[in-house]
């Protein structure tokens, strides 16, 4: 019998993220007509990021962690968490997460658990992205504006749902401040290293792609 999939909560070897190149990918479909014009349809709801972390490889030390963590993830079978360089918080890299930085939900007088969520852009036009993976210890929340201590609510750092102790009254906002990973798998089998000097090593490319959790 093989080994089924699975998500390993283990994070990626932080210091060759910071290194790591990549970002949002979409599927867009584009016909060109007669008329010359194009009609472009929306293939995928979500984004999906792509990076390639070999850019982010410094050291042995890098090589070698990054081999044993490929080894225990099965290659491309298991998903493990990914510190994304450049978009992991609720606000703009410079800053720091605040309790208010994003709008999860609306209180309804019944509802206590809400998703983690972080918007992009303004408007209609806004994406608003589901976020799966914060980072435990990382997340604070706000009822009405109104920060909420830590014993008023729990977050559950797997599926990045947080529920309230007590349900928010119809028309009160509930936000959140927090850290993620993003929820990924290796996309290749096999990793070509070598050692390029003294205390050096190389890997040409280590793919990731995320994966979309049920």
């Amino acid at each position: 019998m093989g080994e089924l999939a699975s998500f390993h909560e283990v994070r990626f070897p932080i210091a060759v993220s910071f290194g790591a190149r990549g970002g949002p990918e979409r599927k867009n479909e584009i016909v060109r007509l007669t008329s010359g014009r194009e009609r472009r349809n929306l293939r995928l709801a979500q984004s999906r990021r792509r990076f390639d972390a070999g850019t982010g490889l410094r050291s042995l030390d890098d090589l070698y962690e990054v081999i044993a963590f490929f080894e225990a993830r099965r290659g491309s079978l298991h998903g493990f968490r990914f510190r994304d360089p450049l978009d992991w918080q609720s606000c703009r890299p410079p800053e720091t997460p605040r309790p208010l930085d994003q709008a999860i939900g609306i209180g309804d007088g019944q509802t206590r658990r809400f998703q983690l969520t972080k918007l992009y852009g303004d408007g209609g036009d806004a994406y608003r992205r589901t976020i799966s993976k914060p980072v435990e210890g990382s997340v604070t929340v706000a009822r009405d504006t109104v920060p909420l201590g830590p014993d008023a609510f729990t977050v559950d750092v797997t599926t990045g749902t947080v529920e309230l102790a007590a349900a928010p009254a119809p028309g009160v906002v509930v936000s959140a401040g927090f850290q993620f990973d993003v929820p990924v798998r290796f996309d290749t089998d096999a990793v070509e290293a070598s050692v390029t000097g003294f205390k050096a090593g190389h890997i040409p490319s280590i793919p990731l792609v995320e994966v979309l959790l049920p």
